[in-house]
């Protein structure tokens, strides 16, 4: 057998194991335990200084939080979904999402206690567009709550967000910050930067239908 073989039979052994010891672990206590183990061990894995071994850990624990009912799992994927690293926010963001879509109202609980608290960290940039990709129930009440951060960069996310849903009912949230005179910067532009009055009559322009917004 040439070695590239067996080194691809041993990944093969090592995913058997791997899902194995998934399984495993799932079944070790009752949910309510499960969940509290991986959000003590979410908050190890934000502490650790070797880079490469917290983003590793982060994107496994959050596949398993997502496997987990409750809001203790809801809020580590949120605190994952904080990282600084775009892959493992991706992670996160789409764990985040399979939840969401099977247990709404935790995840809309959790957010909520983010909005309460006035959370600024990368997760509120995130969690729009998670929201958005929601349709049922209506994702609108909810992200209109972002325009209403302190932070520019949560509202043009929400800004983005809402064009990109493209239901016209977000016009009324947004109407009311045409006039925001604070500058963000757009890295999808190169770094160009706008301000949150221009992105919103941008979005409500292109929510209307209006033929001079590029469409």
């Amino acid at each position: 057998m040439d070695r590239a073989r067996e080194h691809l039979n041993a990944l093969f052994e090592a995913d058997r194991a791997l899902r194995a010891a998934e399984d495993a672990f799932l079944e070790s206590a009752e949910e309510k335990q499960i969940a509290h183990t991986l959000s003590s061990a979410v908050r190890e894995a934000l502490s650790l200084e070797d880079r490469d071994e917290q983003e590793m850990r982060l994107m496994r624990l959050a596949d398993l939080c997502a496997q987990v009912q409750g809001p203790e799992t809801v809020d580590a994927l949120l605190a994952i979904l904080d990282h600084d690293e775009p892959a493992v926010r991706n992670e996160a963001g789409e764990c985040l999402l399979d939840v969401a879509y099977e247990r709404f109202k935790e995840v809309a609980t959790g957010i909520e206690r983010l909005l309460g608290r006035g959370h600024s960290g990368h997760s509120m940039e995130e969690l729009p567009f998670v929201l958005c990709e929601i349709r049922d129930p209506d994702p609108l009440p909810l992200v209109s709550r972002f325009l209403a951060h302190p932070r520019g960069e949560v509202v043009a996310a929400a800004i983005e967000a809402l064009a990109a849903y493209g239901d016209p009912g977000a016009i009324r949230h947004l109407e009311k910050l045409t006039e925001d005179p604070r500058e963000v910067t757009l890295p999808e532009l190169e770094d160009a930067t706008a301000t949150i009055g221009d992105l919103a009559a941008d979005a409500i322009a292109e929510l209307e239908g209006d033929p001079g917004d590029g469409a």
